[in-house]
């Protein structure tokens, strides 16, 4: 069962935005309560085959928690620093209530609920992922001239925006206000560039108007892609015309670009890291449907 206890190490596949759709990192607290979460999923799910090669450590309802079982779970509870004080008796309680839970779940069929199997069918989903590519995610190499390759194509730049925000799923209406509010910002910019601050500050429906919408600097993969391709490859003074992404039409405004020497390289290795890593991933899937029975409708 390694795999599940690396899963959450060797992929992210999921990004999020924040109010000024950058994308954000998992905060530390949510890392450790995920990994906590998938290591007493996987240790709970091994019980059977331990049981058979390991001693018994306690026994619920005539269900066995292994010697094994508990060693490995202790082991990953001592590594999370939280509320509580972790000694073995809190490990075992920890097991114990576990078994408890999922016993109770079997008798008055919470297994069965839809919404529990398709957490399940996730869970299976990642693992399998991981079981499969977890060697060759570990044959991964990022070189300096990886990095200084990327990085001559995707500079960090910081810049500042000016956000009028659209729903998720706007109307036709609401986005032809959008585009002309903020094409008509655009037009008063190109005259009087010095004044993004100020009409940032009045106009922009973002967290840091206040602040001139400066976003500070940010690598390309925490912008939406949409945004750092309107500003890639830009001079500083540059001011976008109106580009729509997720949150709204951006006008945008490049304020200063890192050089080289100035970036973290071991950021920039992580995302390289990540890409070739995606790319494994996604040749796995191409793999996988070329000897499945797939069928579309088009018309989703």
């Amino acid at each position: 069962m390694k795999f599940f206890m690396n899963l959450r190490n060797i992929l992210q596949l999921k990004w999020v935005y924040d109010s000024v759709f950058i994308r954000s990192l998992n905060n530390t607290t949510g890392m450790c309560m995920k990994n906590f979460s998938l290591a007493i999923i996987a240790l709970t799910m091994s019980i059977p085959a331990m049981a058979q090669t390991s001693p018994v450590v306690a026994t619920v309802n005539g269900r066995t928690i292994s010697k094994k079982q508990f060693d490995e779970y202790h082991l990953q509870n001592l590594k999370f620093v939280g509320q509580r004080k972790i000694t073995k008796e809190v490990s075992l309680q920890d097991l114990i209530n576990r078994e408890l839970g999922i016993q109770k779940a079997k008798k008055t069929g919470t297994d069965k609920d839809i919404e529990v199997i398709a957490k399940q069918e996730d869970i299976l989903f990642h693992a399998q992922i991981s079981k499969d590519l977890e060697n060759q995610f570990k044959n991964i190499t990022v070189t300096d001239e990886d990095v200084k390759k990327y990085y001559d194509e995707n500079k960090e730049y910081r810049s500042a925006h000016i956000l009028f925000r659209l729903r998720a799923e706007p109307t036709p209406e609401e986005i032809k206000t959008g585009l002309t509010q903020s094409m008509e910002i655009y037009d008063i910019l190109q005259k009087d560039p010095d004044s993004f601050a100020k009409y940032a500050n009045k106009y922009s429906q973002t967290s840091n108007a206040t602040m001139g919408g400066d976003l500070g600097f940010q690598p390309p993969t925490r912008l939406a892609p949409e945004y750092f391709e309107a500003i890639r490859g830009q001079k500083v003074g540059h001011i976008s015309k109106p580009v729509r992404t997720q949150m709204g039409y951006h006008v945008i405004k490049v304020l200063s670009i890192k050089s080289y020497d100035q970036i973290d390289k071991n950021l920039y290795k992580k995302i390289i890291y990540d890409k070739k890593r995606d790319a494994m991933i996604e040749d796995y899937f191409k793999s996988l449907a070329q000897g499945a029975d797939i069928k579309t409708n088009s018309n989703f």
